[in-house]
Parts: structure tokens; C-alpha cells; sequence
């Protein structure tokens, strides 16, 4: 394997924010201490939406991060947007989920994985759907509406609308 040694050109920046830098941000939004937001301007947040302690809201300078009316976001939780991620009204987010839109391509065996260039693929969730304490998205995935992720799961594929599913990797348990 050739490592090259690489610069890091920049930081990401400190995560703290203003409310005017915010593509879009509704009413009554709650954010809890110690959230960072990168790439504000990029992030489309609706009215009366909670955002817990500690979560990142990692935007990405293209593509856009919304997240719809009256939906909720547990504590420590990573959302990535670089990919696009969209995130319907009245959606739950149990604490600790990561939602993630890139990955690096495996494209050559003699690069490490790290060097090799970004996919991105959006992820939504639809209406009403709710996801379960330290699950995680991967890129790409669609989430139906009124659909239960159970927590812990990891969910690799598209879940139905009114489907429930869990496990790792995820697989449907049934229909409500």
C-alpha cells in the first residue's frame, strides 16, 4: 500500500453559529447547549423543531440539510448533509443516531480508503417516521413515512412507509 503523506489544508471551522447564517430557520426551533452547526447557510430548518444537546448538523458547502416542522432530534446526534438529507415534519430522531450521505469510493487497493475520492447519496426521511436511539443511516438510504427504526439498527437499504424494522444490518420485522 503507497501512503503519501497529505496536508491538511483547513479546518472545518469551530461549529458555532448565528441564527441569520441559516439558509432557512422556522419558529420556536430549540437548540440545547453545546450544538454545532457547520455550513448554516446550507441548513433549511422548520418551525418548532428541537434540537438536543450536543448534536452536530454537519452541512457541507453543496447540496442542503432540511429538516421539517415540529420534527425532534435526540442528544448527541450527527447528521451529515454533504449528500443532501432530508428530513420530513413530525420525524423523531432518537439520541446518538448518525445520518451519513458520503463515503469514500474503494476504487484501488493501493490507496488507503481515506484518500480515495467521496460518493455522495441523499438520504430522506419521510413524514411521521422515527428512528431509534444510536441507529445509523447510511448513505443513500430512504426511510418511509410513519416507518420505526428500531434502535441500535444499522440501515443499509430503503425501509417502506409503515414498515418496522431492526437489527444490524436492518431487516423488516413487520408492518403497522
Amino acid at each position: 500500500m503507497r501512503i503519501k503523506p497529505v496536508k491538511i489544508n483547513r479546518s472545518h471551522g469551530s461549529g458555532k453559529f448565528r441564527l441569520k447564517d441559516f439558509r432557512k430557520l422556522g419558529k420556536g426551533v430549540v437548540f440545547e447547549k453545546a450544538v454545532l452547526v457547520f455550513h448554516p447557510e446550507n441548513i433549511e430548518i422548520g418551525d418548532n423543531v428541537y434540537i438536543g444537546h450536543y448534536t452536530i448538523l454537519k452541512g457541507y458547502y453543496k447540496n442542503i440539510m432540511k429538516i421539517g416542522d415540529h420534527s425532534w432530534i435526540g442528544q448527541g446526534c450527527f447528521l451529515h448533509g454533504a449528500g443532501g438529507l432530508t428530513i420530513g415534519k413530525a420525524v423523531g430522531i432518537g439520541p446518538g443516531v448518525i445520518i451519513l450521505t458520503s463515503q469514500h469510493k474503494d476504487i484501488n487497493k493501493e490507496i488507503p480508503v481515506y484518500f480515495s475520492p467521496l460518493e455522495f447519496a441523499e438520504v430522506v426521511l419521510e413524514d411521521g417516521c422515527d428512528i431509534g436511539a444510536g441507529s445509523i443511516i447510511l448513505p443513500g438510504v430512504r426511510i418511509g413515512e410513519g416507518a420505526i427504526v428500531g434502535a441500535g439498527s444499522v440501515v443499509t437499504k430503503d425501509v417502506g412507509s409503515y414498515e418496522v424494522w431492526a437489527g444490524v444490518p436492518a431487516k423488516k420485522l413487520r408492518s403497522r
